[in-house]
């Protein structure tokens, strides 16, 4: 039953992977970017550049290239030449997410983003997949170690850029989140105290042998 439901599951989020790769080869970047609910107040998005980014591929091209493309969102970037230089770079300063190349020597992709996941300090890393895999099985793989998204090779400017910038907000956003202190979350009582009397839902008055309430008008018959 368990297995059942971790394939399900496994399933679903492949399936709105491909749905969202999709989209985003039909609309533009914008349909490929995944963006925090609205809210009745305009919101100002995270600054970028306190985040950090470290890109890992064997191909020293590919490494300057992405280099190129992502310099402008003013963020860290950092690089590492294969898996195990990825995962030393991790434990000695955690980046905010990881651009992962998936065919390198040593340790893979797949092994390293496992590996990633797996560790409490480390789990919630973004990591993007880059691959020039295109098999199912291959993002099914993806999926199963933990991968948070992925971009097929030959990589696009426009699409990495888009998809890296908004999971990396939606990141700090988490952060800002969870460094809210005790001090400034509304108590109990004060949510108690907003509550209407009129919203309250009273128990019934109680009745007499009759099944009259007490003290109350008797009814009269037109």
């Amino acid at each position: 039953m368990v297995g059942e439901l971790n394939s399900s599951r496994q399933g679903e989020r492949l399936s709105d992977m491909y749905m969202a790769d999709a989209v985003y080869r039909q609309r533009g970047p914008q349909a490929g970017r995944i963006l925090p609910m609205a809210s009745s107040e305009s919101t100002v998005a995270p600054d970028l550049t306190s985040a950090s980014i470290l890109l890992v591929d064997d191909n020293l091209q590919n490494l300057e290239l992405m280099q190129a493309y992502l310099e402008d969102l003013g963020t860290e970037l950092r690089t590492a030449m294969d898996g195990v230089a990825a995962i030393e770079a991790m434990e000695a300063d955690p980046p905010d997410l990881v651009l992962l190349d998936v065919m390198m020597p040593r340790m893979s992709g797949f092994e390293v983003c496992q590996k990633i996941k797996s560790q409490p300090g480390t789990r919630d890393i973004i990591v993007i997949m880059v691959t020039a895999l295109n098999e199912v099985g291959d993002f099914e793989r993806a999926v199963e170690c933990g991968t948070n998204d992925f971009i097929t090779k030959p990589v696009n400017k426009v699409e990495l850029v888009a998809r890296v910038r908004s999971l990396l907000e939606l990141r700090l956003q988490g952060r800002q989140t969870d460094q809210i202190g005790p001090e400034l979350r509304p108590r109990a009582a004060d949510v108690d105290g907003l509550t209407d009397e009129g919203d309250r839902i009273l128990p019934p008055p109680p009745m007499d042998e009759a099944g009259s309430v007490p003290g109350a008008p008797e009814a009269t018959e037109q």
